[in-house]
C-alpha cells in the first residue's frame, strides 16, 4: 500500500519540481503530450513528482509507475550508480520504474509508448 509519506512535499524540493515542469527537455515534452489529461488509456499521470529524497520524472500513481527520461547526464562517471540507488529507493517503496532514453523519445515516440503500454499490461487493449 502507498504511504503518503512517500510524497514529498517540503517546499525547496516542491519548489525544484515546479522549476523542472517549465524546463523539460523536447522529449519529456513529447511524452507529457501523450500522457497528460488523461489521454493515455484514461491514465492519471503527473510530472516531476517529489517522491522522498527524489523527483521522478512521470509518474501514474494508480499503477505505482514510475518513468524517468535518461538524458546525457545518465552517462557520466558514477551516474549509473546513482540511478541504481535511486530506483532500489523507488522500488522499496512500492513502485515499479521504467527508464527510457530522452533521444529515443524524440525518434521514436510511438515505440516507447507501446514500452509503457506492455508495462502496464495494456498492449492489446
Amino acid at each position: 500500500m502507498l504511504r503518503n509519506s512517500v510524497f514529498t512535499t517540503h517546499e525547496p524540493k516542491t519548489d525544484f519540481a515546479k522549476k523542472l515542469r517549465t524546463d523539460m527537455t523536447p522529449g519529456e515534452i513529447k511524452l507529457w503530450s501523450r500522457l497528460r489529461a488523461h489521454r493515455f488509456h484514461g491514465l492519471k499521470f503527473r510530472r516531476q513528482v517529489p517522491i522522498g529524497p527524489f523527483i521522478v520524472d512521470f509518474l501514474c500513481v494508480g499503477h505505482m509507475l514510475i518513468i524517468e527520461v535518461d538524458g546525457d547526464a545518465h552517462f557520466e562517471p558514477g551516474a549509473s550508480a546513482r540511478d541504481r540507488k535511486r530506483e532500489g529507493y523507488l522500488r522499496r517503496q512500492g513502485f515499479e520504474v521504467l527508464r527510457v532514453l530522452n533521444s529515443e523519445l524524440v525518434c521514436d515516440l510511438d515505440a516507447i509508448i507501446e514500452k509503457i503500454e506492455r508495462e502496464l499490461g495494456l498492449a492489446n487493449v
